[in-house]
Protein backbone atom coordinates (compact mmCIF):
# COMPACT_ATOMS: atom_id res chain seq x y z
CA UNK A 1 0.00 0.00 0.00
CA UNK A 2 2.49 2.64 0.93
CA UNK A 3 4.58 1.53 -2.62
CA UNK A 4 1.09 2.21 -4.20
CA UNK A 5 0.54 5.78 -2.82
CA UNK A 6 3.98 6.47 -3.51
CA UNK A 7 3.41 6.52 -6.70
CA UNK A 8 0.41 8.07 -6.91
CA UNK A 9 2.02 10.89 -4.99
CA UNK A 10 5.14 11.15 -7.11
CA UNK A 11 2.48 11.25 -9.87
CA UNK A 12 0.06 13.87 -8.59
CA UNK A 13 2.49 16.07 -5.99
CA UNK A 14 -0.67 18.11 -5.05
CA UNK A 15 -2.21 15.04 -3.60
CA UNK A 16 -1.04 13.33 -0.56
CA UNK A 17 -3.17 10.68 0.69
CA UNK A 18 -3.73 9.85 4.07
CA UNK A 19 -4.28 5.93 4.85
CA UNK A 20 -5.39 4.47 7.87
CA UNK A 21 -4.74 0.51 7.68
CA UNK A 22 -6.13 -1.91 10.11
CA UNK A 23 -6.85 -5.41 11.11
CA UNK A 24 -8.83 -7.13 8.71
CA UNK A 25 -11.35 -8.41 11.10
CA UNK A 26 -11.74 -4.97 12.84
CA UNK A 27 -12.13 -3.15 9.28
CA UNK A 28 -14.92 -5.51 8.49
CA UNK A 29 -16.87 -3.67 11.58
CA UNK A 30 -15.47 -0.48 11.26
CA UNK A 31 -16.28 0.44 7.83
CA UNK A 32 -19.91 -0.27 8.55
CA UNK A 33 -19.37 2.02 11.28
CA UNK A 34 -17.96 5.20 9.65
CA UNK A 35 -20.09 5.37 6.62
CA UNK A 36 -22.80 5.75 8.68
CA UNK A 37 -21.47 8.86 10.47
CA UNK A 38 -19.74 11.88 9.70
CA UNK A 39 -16.41 10.46 9.51
CA UNK A 40 -16.45 9.12 5.98
CA UNK A 41 -13.18 8.04 3.86
CA UNK A 42 -12.84 9.55 0.87
CA UNK A 43 -12.13 6.24 -0.49
CA UNK A 44 -11.41 2.76 0.74
CA UNK A 45 -10.88 -0.73 0.13
CA UNK A 46 -13.54 -3.41 -0.20
CA UNK A 47 -15.01 -6.45 -1.58
CA UNK A 48 -16.68 -6.94 -4.65
CA UNK A 49 -20.03 -8.76 -4.00
CA UNK A 50 -22.66 -8.55 -1.42
CA UNK A 51 -20.80 -6.66 0.51
CA UNK A 52 -20.63 -3.98 -2.32
CA UNK A 53 -23.86 -4.44 -2.77
CA UNK A 54 -25.01 -3.93 1.25
CA UNK A 55 -23.26 -0.38 1.06
CA UNK A 56 -24.66 0.91 -2.40
CA UNK A 57 -28.71 -0.31 -0.98
CA UNK A 58 -27.50 1.58 1.68
CA UNK A 59 -26.84 4.49 -0.05
CA UNK A 60 -22.99 5.07 1.43
CA UNK A 61 -21.23 4.92 -2.36
CA UNK A 62 -20.38 7.43 -4.93
CA UNK A 63 -20.82 6.05 -8.15
CA UNK A 64 -18.40 5.85 -10.50
CA UNK A 65 -19.60 5.76 -14.49
CA UNK A 66 -17.61 8.63 -15.64
CA UNK A 67 -14.48 7.56 -14.39
CA UNK A 68 -14.85 3.90 -15.93
CA UNK A 69 -16.30 6.15 -19.14
CA UNK A 70 -13.65 8.45 -19.17
CA UNK A 71 -10.76 5.96 -18.55
CA UNK A 72 -12.26 3.45 -20.84
CA UNK A 73 -12.05 0.86 -17.98
CA UNK A 74 -14.58 -1.51 -20.54
CA UNK A 75 -11.00 -2.34 -22.31
CA UNK A 76 -9.48 -2.76 -19.16
CA UNK A 77 -11.22 -5.08 -17.13
CA UNK A 78 -12.73 -8.44 -18.85
CA UNK A 79 -16.81 -8.88 -18.71
CA UNK A 80 -16.64 -11.30 -15.38
CA UNK A 81 -14.61 -8.37 -13.28
CA UNK A 82 -16.53 -6.06 -14.67
CA UNK A 83 -19.55 -7.27 -13.41
CA UNK A 84 -17.61 -7.50 -9.95
CA UNK A 85 -17.68 -3.38 -10.78
CA UNK A 86 -21.64 -3.42 -11.47
CA UNK A 87 -24.82 -2.56 -9.00
CA UNK A 88 -27.62 -1.92 -9.51
CA UNK A 89 -26.93 -0.87 -13.24
CA UNK A 90 -23.91 1.68 -12.08
CA UNK A 91 -20.25 0.95 -11.50
CA UNK A 92 -18.89 1.47 -8.08
CA UNK A 93 -15.59 -0.76 -8.16
CA UNK A 94 -12.08 -0.47 -9.10
CA UNK A 95 -10.67 -3.78 -8.99
CA UNK A 96 -7.10 -4.11 -7.70
CA UNK A 97 -6.83 -8.03 -7.82
CA UNK A 98 -8.64 -10.69 -7.44
CA UNK A 99 -7.70 -14.27 -6.08
CA UNK A 100 -8.42 -17.92 -6.63
CA UNK A 101 -8.88 -20.46 -4.02
CA UNK A 102 -7.34 -23.97 -4.59
CA UNK A 103 -5.55 -26.61 -2.23
CA UNK A 104 -1.93 -25.58 -1.36
CA UNK A 105 -0.05 -28.13 -0.53
CA UNK A 106 3.81 -29.36 0.67
CA UNK A 107 5.52 -30.39 -2.35
CA UNK A 108 8.30 -32.29 -0.72
CA UNK A 109 5.63 -34.37 1.45
CA UNK A 110 3.80 -35.54 -1.55
CA UNK A 111 6.97 -36.54 -3.30
CA UNK A 112 7.86 -38.33 -0.43
CA UNK A 113 5.03 -40.48 -0.14
CA UNK A 114 4.37 -40.80 -3.78
CA UNK A 115 1.35 -38.67 -3.70
CA UNK A 116 0.00 -36.81 -7.22
CA UNK A 117 -2.46 -34.05 -6.70
CA UNK A 118 -5.93 -35.23 -7.10
CA UNK A 119 -8.25 -34.53 -9.77
CA UNK A 120 -11.39 -36.46 -7.76
CA UNK A 121 -13.39 -36.69 -4.35
CA UNK A 122 -11.99 -40.71 -4.55
CA UNK A 123 -8.65 -39.63 -5.36
CA UNK A 124 -8.55 -36.81 -2.74
CA UNK A 125 -9.55 -39.37 0.14
CA UNK A 126 -6.94 -41.66 -1.13
CA UNK A 127 -4.14 -39.07 -0.88
CA UNK A 128 -5.83 -38.25 2.44
CA UNK A 129 -5.37 -42.40 3.73
CA UNK A 130 -1.95 -42.11 2.42
CA UNK A 131 -0.99 -39.33 4.52
CA UNK A 132 -2.77 -40.58 7.78
CA UNK A 133 -0.74 -43.56 7.61
CA UNK A 134 2.30 -41.96 7.41
CA UNK A 135 1.09 -40.08 10.70
CA UNK A 136 0.63 -36.70 8.73
CA UNK A 137 -2.53 -34.87 8.89
CA UNK A 138 -3.89 -34.41 5.26
CA UNK A 139 -5.49 -31.07 5.86
CA UNK A 140 -5.43 -28.07 8.07
CA UNK A 141 -7.94 -25.39 8.47
CA UNK A 142 -7.07 -22.45 10.69
CA UNK A 143 -10.91 -21.30 11.05
CA UNK A 144 -10.45 -19.22 14.52
CA UNK A 145 -11.33 -15.83 12.35
CA UNK A 146 -14.20 -18.90 11.12
CA UNK A 147 -14.08 -17.26 7.46
CA UNK A 148 -11.54 -19.95 6.19
CA UNK A 149 -13.99 -22.72 7.08
CA UNK A 150 -16.37 -21.11 4.26
CA UNK A 151 -13.86 -22.41 1.58
CA UNK A 152 -15.15 -25.87 1.77
CA UNK A 153 -18.63 -25.28 2.54
CA UNK A 154 -18.24 -23.46 -1.00
CA UNK A 155 -16.91 -25.75 -3.13
CA UNK A 156 -18.61 -28.88 -1.82
CA UNK A 157 -21.68 -27.35 -2.47
CA UNK A 158 -20.56 -25.93 -5.97
CA UNK A 159 -19.11 -29.50 -7.05
CA UNK A 160 -22.24 -30.99 -6.16
CA UNK A 161 -25.43 -28.92 -6.60
CA UNK A 162 -23.63 -26.36 -8.65
CA UNK A 163 -23.15 -22.83 -8.95
CA UNK A 164 -27.08 -22.19 -10.09
CA UNK A 165 -28.07 -23.96 -7.04
CA UNK A 166 -25.87 -22.20 -4.64
CA UNK A 167 -26.80 -18.76 -6.44
CA UNK A 168 -30.01 -19.59 -4.97
CA UNK A 169 -29.21 -20.59 -1.69
CA UNK A 170 -26.94 -17.84 -1.37
CA UNK A 171 -29.48 -14.96 -2.56
CA UNK A 172 -32.26 -16.53 -0.03
CA UNK A 173 -34.38 -18.58 -2.11
CA UNK A 174 -33.43 -22.20 -1.18
CA UNK A 175 -33.09 -23.63 2.56
CA UNK A 176 -30.20 -24.80 4.47
CA UNK A 177 -32.05 -28.07 5.60
CA UNK A 178 -32.42 -28.98 1.49
CA UNK A 179 -30.79 -32.37 0.74
CA UNK A 180 -27.88 -30.40 -1.66
CA UNK A 181 -26.95 -28.56 1.80
CA UNK A 182 -27.42 -31.65 4.53
CA UNK A 183 -25.28 -33.68 1.08
CA UNK A 184 -21.97 -31.05 1.71
CA UNK A 185 -21.97 -31.63 5.63
CA UNK A 186 -22.00 -34.98 5.23
CA UNK A 187 -19.15 -35.29 2.76
CA UNK A 188 -17.09 -32.64 4.89
CA UNK A 189 -17.92 -34.53 8.05
CA UNK A 190 -16.50 -37.96 6.31
CA UNK A 191 -13.06 -36.40 5.80
CA UNK A 192 -13.40 -35.14 9.99
CA UNK A 193 -14.47 -38.35 10.55
CA UNK A 194 -11.78 -40.08 9.10
CA UNK A 195 -8.87 -38.24 10.79
CA UNK A 196 -7.70 -36.31 7.72
CA UNK A 197 -8.08 -32.76 9.70
CA UNK A 198 -5.00 -31.41 11.60
CA UNK A 199 -7.19 -31.14 15.38
CA UNK A 200 -8.31 -28.00 16.88
CA UNK A 201 -9.51 -26.08 13.40
CA UNK A 202 -10.78 -23.10 15.74
CA UNK A 203 -7.87 -22.19 17.60
CA UNK A 204 -5.71 -21.04 15.27
CA UNK A 205 -5.94 -18.63 11.88
CA UNK A 206 -4.99 -19.11 8.33
CA UNK A 207 -1.41 -17.74 8.34
CA UNK A 208 -0.38 -20.48 10.91
CA UNK A 209 -2.51 -23.44 9.03
CA UNK A 210 -0.33 -22.16 6.22
CA UNK A 211 2.54 -22.16 8.55
CA UNK A 212 1.83 -25.79 9.47
CA UNK A 213 2.11 -27.06 5.71
CA UNK A 214 5.21 -25.25 5.00
CA UNK A 215 6.67 -27.19 8.19
CA UNK A 216 5.23 -30.49 7.10
CA UNK A 217 2.63 -31.11 10.23
CA UNK A 218 -0.11 -31.39 7.74
CA UNK A 219 0.08 -31.69 3.97
CA UNK A 220 -2.21 -28.94 1.97
CA UNK A 221 -4.59 -26.30 3.27
CA UNK A 222 -8.03 -24.77 1.37
CA UNK A 223 -6.69 -21.63 0.46
CA UNK A 224 -6.83 -18.47 -1.50
CA UNK A 225 -4.11 -17.23 -3.50
CA UNK A 226 -2.83 -14.70 -0.68
CA UNK A 227 -1.28 -18.25 0.53
CA UNK A 228 1.66 -17.60 -2.25
CA UNK A 229 2.51 -13.89 -1.05
CA UNK A 230 2.96 -15.02 2.47
CA UNK A 231 5.05 -17.72 1.18
CA UNK A 232 6.94 -16.39 -0.80
CA UNK A 233 7.47 -12.69 0.89
CA UNK A 234 7.25 -13.71 4.72
CA UNK A 235 8.30 -17.69 4.76
CA UNK A 236 10.87 -17.53 1.50
CA UNK A 237 9.51 -20.58 0.08
CA UNK A 238 9.97 -21.53 -3.36
CA UNK A 239 7.10 -21.78 -5.23
CA UNK A 240 6.64 -25.30 -7.73
CA UNK A 241 9.67 -26.51 -5.27
CA UNK A 242 8.31 -26.18 -2.08
CA UNK A 243 4.84 -25.43 -2.44
CA UNK A 244 2.42 -26.13 -5.45
CA UNK A 245 -1.74 -26.43 -5.53
CA UNK A 246 -3.97 -27.74 -7.24
CA UNK A 247 -7.80 -26.87 -8.06
CA UNK A 248 -10.75 -28.89 -5.84
CA UNK A 249 -11.31 -32.01 -7.61
CA UNK A 250 -14.57 -33.04 -9.32
CA UNK A 251 -17.33 -35.09 -7.06
CA UNK A 252 -20.10 -35.13 -9.54
CA UNK A 253 -20.06 -35.59 -12.90
CA UNK A 254 -21.57 -32.71 -15.48
CA UNK A 255 -21.28 -29.93 -12.71
CA UNK A 256 -20.19 -26.87 -14.34
CA UNK A 257 -16.37 -26.46 -13.08
CA UNK A 258 -16.27 -23.18 -10.85
CA UNK A 259 -13.63 -21.13 -9.38
CA UNK A 260 -13.53 -19.77 -6.46
CA UNK A 261 -12.38 -16.36 -4.34
CA UNK A 262 -12.81 -12.53 -3.75
CA UNK A 263 -12.53 -9.41 -6.16
CA UNK A 264 -10.49 -7.16 -4.04
CA UNK A 265 -10.76 -3.00 -4.98
CA UNK A 266 -11.75 0.30 -4.13
CA UNK A 267 -14.40 2.40 -3.84
CA UNK A 268 -15.73 5.98 -3.11
CA UNK A 269 -18.17 7.10 -0.46
CA UNK A 270 -21.18 8.77 -1.03
CA UNK A 271 -19.89 11.82 1.73
CA UNK A 272 -16.41 12.21 0.41
CA UNK A 273 -14.99 15.52 1.50
CA UNK A 274 -12.07 15.07 -1.77
CA UNK A 275 -14.32 13.84 -4.46
CA UNK A 276 -12.14 15.09 -7.64
CA UNK A 277 -8.82 13.78 -6.04
CA UNK A 278 -10.34 10.52 -4.97
CA UNK A 279 -11.35 9.92 -8.07
CA UNK A 280 -7.98 10.71 -9.91
CA UNK A 281 -6.76 7.91 -6.90
CA UNK A 282 -9.47 5.47 -8.08
CA UNK A 283 -8.68 5.88 -11.90
CA UNK A 284 -4.63 5.32 -10.99
CA UNK A 285 -5.19 2.01 -9.60
CA UNK A 286 -6.86 1.48 -12.49
CA UNK A 287 -3.56 1.47 -14.43
CA UNK A 288 -1.11 -1.23 -14.95
CA UNK A 289 1.78 -0.59 -12.82
CA UNK A 290 0.22 -0.13 -9.24
CA UNK A 291 -1.68 -3.37 -10.47
CA UNK A 292 1.11 -5.20 -10.42
CA UNK A 293 2.27 -3.71 -7.57
CA UNK A 294 -0.40 -4.53 -5.56
CA UNK A 295 -0.71 -8.40 -6.65
CA UNK A 296 2.94 -9.23 -6.66
CA UNK A 297 3.25 -7.54 -2.88
CA UNK A 298 -0.41 -9.77 -1.88
CA UNK A 299 0.45 -13.22 -3.94
CA UNK A 300 -3.14 -11.93 -5.73
CA UNK A 301 -4.15 -12.18 -9.76
CA UNK A 302 -4.19 -8.88 -11.83
CA UNK A 303 -7.56 -7.98 -13.29
CA UNK A 304 -6.53 -5.71 -15.47
CA UNK A 305 -6.23 -7.34 -19.36
CA UNK A 306 -3.02 -4.70 -19.67
CA UNK A 307 -0.79 -6.71 -17.09
CA UNK A 308 1.72 -9.17 -18.72
CA UNK A 309 1.12 -12.05 -17.02
CA UNK A 310 4.27 -13.36 -18.13
CA UNK A 311 5.79 -11.20 -15.25
CA UNK A 312 4.69 -13.53 -12.31
CA UNK A 313 5.54 -16.94 -11.29
CA UNK A 314 5.03 -20.04 -12.89
CA UNK A 315 2.92 -20.82 -10.27
CA UNK A 316 0.73 -18.03 -11.00
CA UNK A 317 0.03 -18.06 -14.53
CA UNK A 318 -0.98 -21.94 -14.58
CA UNK A 319 -3.22 -19.78 -12.08
CA UNK A 320 -4.66 -17.70 -14.03
CA UNK A 321 -5.09 -20.16 -17.41
CA UNK A 322 -7.20 -22.20 -14.48
CA UNK A 323 -9.29 -19.23 -14.15
CA UNK A 324 -9.65 -18.26 -17.80
CA UNK A 325 -10.42 -21.96 -18.05
CA UNK A 326 -13.66 -22.30 -15.07
CA UNK A 327 -17.18 -22.20 -16.26
CA UNK A 328 -17.88 -20.11 -13.65
CA UNK A 329 -16.12 -17.18 -11.14
CA UNK A 330 -17.97 -17.39 -7.99
CA UNK A 331 -17.50 -14.77 -5.23
CA UNK A 332 -16.79 -17.32 -1.58
CA UNK A 333 -20.09 -17.11 1.40
CA UNK A 334 -19.05 -14.23 2.67
CA UNK A 335 -19.25 -12.02 -0.17
CA UNK A 336 -22.27 -13.83 -1.68
CA UNK A 337 -24.22 -13.40 0.95
CA UNK A 338 -25.67 -10.48 2.58
CA UNK A 339 -23.55 -9.69 5.63
CA UNK A 340 -26.04 -10.55 7.78
CA UNK A 341 -26.80 -14.02 6.37
CA UNK A 342 -22.61 -13.99 6.23
CA UNK A 343 -22.55 -13.76 10.03
CA UNK A 344 -24.90 -16.67 10.47
CA UNK A 345 -23.38 -19.05 8.22
CA UNK A 346 -19.74 -18.58 9.20
CA UNK A 347 -20.89 -18.99 12.65
CA UNK A 348 -22.48 -22.30 11.29
CA UNK A 349 -19.19 -23.27 9.80
CA UNK A 350 -16.56 -22.42 12.95
CA UNK A 351 -19.91 -24.34 14.77
CA UNK A 352 -19.46 -26.79 12.79
CA UNK A 353 -15.53 -27.49 12.84
CA UNK A 354 -16.17 -27.70 16.96
CA UNK A 355 -19.25 -30.25 16.69
CA UNK A 356 -19.18 -31.88 13.93
CA UNK A 357 -21.91 -34.64 14.94
CA UNK A 358 -24.35 -31.85 15.38
CA UNK A 359 -24.49 -30.52 11.64
CA UNK A 360 -28.37 -31.25 11.56
CA UNK A 361 -28.91 -28.51 14.52
CA UNK A 362 -26.58 -26.45 13.44
CA UNK A 363 -28.20 -26.47 9.91
CA UNK A 364 -31.95 -26.09 11.23
CA UNK A 365 -30.19 -23.03 13.21
CA UNK A 366 -28.48 -21.53 10.23
CA UNK A 367 -32.16 -22.23 8.22
CA UNK A 368 -33.80 -20.57 11.10
CA UNK A 369 -31.64 -17.19 10.40
CA UNK A 370 -32.13 -17.20 6.61
CA UNK A 371 -36.09 -17.26 7.29
CA UNK A 372 -35.83 -14.11 9.83
CA UNK A 373 -33.01 -12.31 7.66
CA UNK A 374 -34.49 -12.90 3.95
CA UNK A 375 -38.15 -11.91 5.52
CA UNK A 376 -36.55 -8.48 6.65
Amino acid sequence: MDEVIGLFHKAHPAIEPLRNPMDHEAYKVVIPALLAGDNQPDVFSYWAGARVQFIVDEGYLQPVDDLWAGNNLDQVFPPGIAGGATYNGQKYFIPIGYHYVAFFYNKQLFDTIGAAPPTTWDDLKNVAAKFKQAGISAFVLGSRERWPAQFWFDYLLLRTAGPAYRAELMAGKKSYTDPEVVRVMELWKELIDAGYFYPDANAYDWAEAAEAVARGQAAMTLMGTWITGYYKNDLGLAPEKDYDYFTFPVIAEGIPRAALGPIDGFVMAKGALHPEAARQFLAFLAMPEPQIIWTQGQGALPPSIKVDPSIYDPLIQRVLKDVVQADAFAFNYDLATPPPMAEAGLNAFSEFMAQPDNYLNTLQKTESSRLEIFKE
